[in-house]
């Protein structure tokens, strides 16, 4: 079938008759393998009505519990966050939804908690939470993953005695030119940048951009337009904005503010930020407060606070924005469920649709564009 990107210009009238199979995103959501799970699951998203449909379980895998979707939406990989972790490619059944395995490496770490390939799609880039390190895979042409090619253990603590008493990476983050690579250290309070061969698939320590001690900097989301970053601390409850200069290869902090309500006297424990495809919204997942934090930007990227909305869960860990910028899926790992909310354009504002998808113990969901 044809994509949309193949069509051309064409008629609203045929695009929709010749589309009308192709409506619904294919949607994959990484579990953590207890309770029931067994990997890796496939959904169906009717972005006219906001209806989640599953499909069912795609691939088994030990605890999937961050996937990345290749732009050309032909592989997905995902980490096996375990003791002695795994990375492993698939190839996409569209038509079915299934997952075909490609291979699977040892990651060279424990607990690899996130991945993303280089925009060339030569390298794959994997933080271990566990151990506190960062390798690199090179990608070959028929997606399988070679042995790691380059393997960087942070060394450090920092303030937090339990939490920050080593290395803890936790966020991999390409920039446009697919030069540089952002790991966001929990554990160090550093956003550690390095430079990327992809012919050689190595990584160098290019710069370091230090975080207030006790932050635990955990996700890194990049505006669209490359200028911003927006990171999102896990012991503090903040979220940060950042200037980032794709050339020199440097993160230049700006601002932080909280993500939660002045009131609010509970944990603290932020997990995914994303921007809005417009670039107008960042949101941020609560644990503990179990919310969405909302913020508007400025034209200098600067945000403002627009308030929280409940996830209908415990435990949001990962949420995900559709290619339409209408709807957000929020994952509620400890709720076992799936809420579907839909976002006012205009105001950055979410509002519960009452769609749910149950499943247990899901932590990461990715879109097929």
């Amino acid at each position: 079938m044809l994509t949309r990107r193949q069509f051309g210009i064409v008629t609203a009238g045929a695009v929709g008759q010749l589309l009308a199979a192709d409506k619904e995103n294919l949607v994959y959501v990484g579990t953590y393998t207890r309770g029931g799970s067994k990997g890796i699951y496939s959904y169906r998203f009717n972005p006219a009505s906001g209806k989640l449909t599953e499909i069912g379980l795609a691939a088994e895998m030990p605890s999937p519990s961050f996937l990345y979707v290749t732009p050309n939406g032909r592989r997905l990989y995902a980490v096996g966050e375990q003791r002695g972790g795994l990375v492993s490619g698939f190839n996409i059944d569209r038509a079915s939804g299934k997952l075909t395995a490609i291979n699977q490496q040892q990651s060279g770490g424990d607990g690899p908690c996130h991945l993303a390939a280089d925009p060339s799609g030569k390298v794959l880039v994997a933080a271990h939470y566990g151990s506190g390190s960062t390798a690199a895979f090179p990608i070959k042409a028929d997606g399988s993953l070679g042995e790691s090619s380059a393997l960087i253990q942070h060394k450090g603590s920092s303030a937090h005695p339990q939490r920050q008493n080593g290395p803890h990476a936790h966020s991999v983050n390409f920039s446009k030119n697919g030069k540089y690579v952002v790991i966001g250290d929990l554990g160090l309070d550093q956003y550690i940048v390095y430079a990327v061969d992809t012919a050689k698939g190595t990584l160098t320590e290019h710069s370091v951009t230090k975080v207030n001690p006790g932050s635990g900097p955990r996700h890194l989301a990049f505006h669209p337009n490359y200028k911003f970053a927006y990171g999102d601390y896990e012991l503090t409850g903040e979220a940060a904005a950042f200037q980032w200069d794709d050339a020199a290869g440097k993160l230049t902090h700006m601002q932080t503010l909280s993500t939660l309500p002045a009131d609010y006297t509970g944990p603290k424990s932020c997990a995914e930020i994303l921007v809005h495809p417009t670039g107008k919204f960042v949101y941020v997942s609560n644990r503990g407060h179990d919310s969405i934090a909302m913020y508007s930007t400025a034209a200098d990227g600067k945000l403002t606070f627009l308030g929280t909305t409940p996830t209908e869960g415990k435990t949001p860990r990962n949420f995900r924005i559709d290619p339409s910028g209408a709807w957000l899926i929020a994952a509620n790992q400890d709720g076992g469920n799936m809420v579907v909310f839909k976002v006012d354009k205009a105001t950055g504002k979410l509002t519960s649709t009452g769609e749910q998808a149950k499943l247990p113990f899901p932590v990461s969901i990715k879109f097929v564009v």
